[in-house]
C-alpha cells in the first residue's frame, strides 16, 4: 500500500467512522426517543453546562502553563497567551483532520515564538506520553473501584472473566518476549521501534530533569482533575444521573475517552459509548444518550468557538512577528 493511500485512509477513516456512528445512533433510536433526548438536551441546566465549560477552559490554561515547563530546559519561554491560543487552535484543527493539531501547534510555536519545529514537536510528544500514562492510571483506578460490577457486566454478555485474565496475561507475556526480541535484533524495523521507544522514554524521564518538576506534576494532576470534573458536573443536568457516584461516572469517562481517540473528537461514538457505560448502573438509554450528547456538544462548541477566535487573535497579537 502506497504512502499516499495510507495517509488518505488515516484522514478519511476517523471521519467515516464518526458519520457511521451518527447514522447508527439515529437508526437505533425511535422518533419518540429522539424527541425525548432532544428535550433533555434543550432543558439541560445552563449553569452546570457553563461550569463544565469553565472547568474545561481551566484545564487548557493549565496545559499551556505546563507546556512552558517542558520548553524552559530547552531555553525557551513563550508567552502564556500564545500557548493558550496555539493549544486551542490545535484542538480545533483536530476536529477536522486527526493529528494535524500537533503539527499546527509545533508550527505556530516556531512562527510566533521562534522555537525550532523539531524541539516544539518533541515537547508535544512528551505531553502525549504523559497523557497516555495518566489515562492508564484512571483506567486502572476505575477497574479497582468497579471490579465487581464490570465483571458482572461482562459475564452477563457471555464473557468469561477468568478467560479474559488469562488472555491478558498471555498478551503481556507475548509483549515481553517481543520486547526482548526487538532489543537483540539488528533489523531495520527493530532499530526504528527501539528508536521510537527510546524517544518516548527520554520524553518521560525529561520530567525528572526539569527545574520545576513539582509544578509540572501538579499541573498534570490538575489537567486530569479538570477532565474528570467537567464530566462529573454534567450529571446534574439530568434527574436520572444526578445521584451517580464519582466511581460510577469514571466508567463512563473512560468509555468516552477511548471514543474520543477513535473518531474525530468522538463525533457519533462518544454519546453511544457514554450511554452504554451508564447503562451498567441502570441509567436508561434516553438519559444516557442525553448525558453523552450534552457533554459532547458543550465541549465541542467550546473548542470550535475559542479555537476559531484563536486563529484570528493569535496573528493580531503577534503582528510584529
Amino acid at each position: 500500500m502506497g504512502a499516499s493511500v495510507k495517509k488518505t485512509l488515516k484522514l478519511i477513516l476517523p471521519i467515516a467512522l464518526g458519520v457511521f456512528f451518527v447514522w447508527y445512533w439515529f437508526n437505533s433510536t425511535s422518533p419518540e426517543n429522539r424527541k425525548e433526548i432532544l428535550f433533555y438536551i434543550k432543558e439541560a441546566d445552563p449553569i452546570w453546562v457553563t461550569v463544565s465549560v469553565l472547568i474545561g477552559i481551566l484545564g487548557h490554561v493549565s496545559r499551556a502553563i505546563r507546556w512552558n515547563y517542558l520548553l524552559q530546559p530547552l531555553g525557551y519561554r513563550p508567552k502564556l497567551s500564545n500557548n493558550i491560543f496555539i493549544i486551542l487552535m490545535a484542538y480545533f484543527a483536530n476536529l477536522g483532520i486527526p493529528r494535524t493539531g500537533e503539527i499546527l501547534r509545533a508550527t505556530a510555536l516556531a512562527t510566533y515564538e521562534g522555537v525550532p519545529f523539531e524541539k516544539g514537536f518533541g515537547t508535544i510528544v512528551t505531553e502525549r506520553v504523559i497523557d497516555v500514562i495518566m489515562l492508564l492510571l484512571v483506567v486502572g483506578t476505575t477497574l479497582v473501584l468497579q471490579t465487581d460490577i464490570i465483571v458482572e457486566f461482562l459475564e452477563k454478555r457471555g464473557f468469561d472473566f477468568k478467560s479474559l485474565l488469562l488472555l491478558m496475561g498471555l498478551g503481556i507475556l507475548g509483549l515481553f518476549i517481543f520486547m526482548i526480541f526487538i532489543k537483540k535484533s539488528t533489523h531495520t524495523l527493530a532499530l526504528k521501534i527501539k528508536g521510537f521507544i527510546k524517544g518516548l522514554l527520554d520524553g518521560v524521564f525529561s520530567i525528572f530533569k526539569m527545574q520545576k518538576k513539582g509544578a509540572f506534576i501538579f499541573h498534570t494532576l490538575l489537567i486530569w482533575t479538570c477532565y474528570i470534573a467537567m464530566f462529573w458536573v454534567i450529571k446534574f443536568t439530568l434527574p436520572e444521573t444526578a445521584e451517580l457516584s464519582l466511581d460510577q461516572l469514571l466508567v463512563a469517562f473512560v468509555a468516552g475517552a477511548f471514543a474520543m481517540a477513535t473518531t474525530n473528537g468522538g463525533v457519533g461514538l462518544y454519546p453511544i459509548a457514554v450511554s452504554k457505560a451508564l447503562a451498567i448502573f441502570g441509567i436508561s438509554a434516553i438519559s444516557g444518550d442525553a448525558f453523552g450528547w450534552i457533554m459532547w456538544i458543550s465541549q465541542t462548541l467550546m473548542i470550535v468557538f475559542f479555537g476559531a477566535i484563536s486563529f484570528l487573535v493569535l496573528p493580531l497579537l503577534n503582528r510584529k512577528k
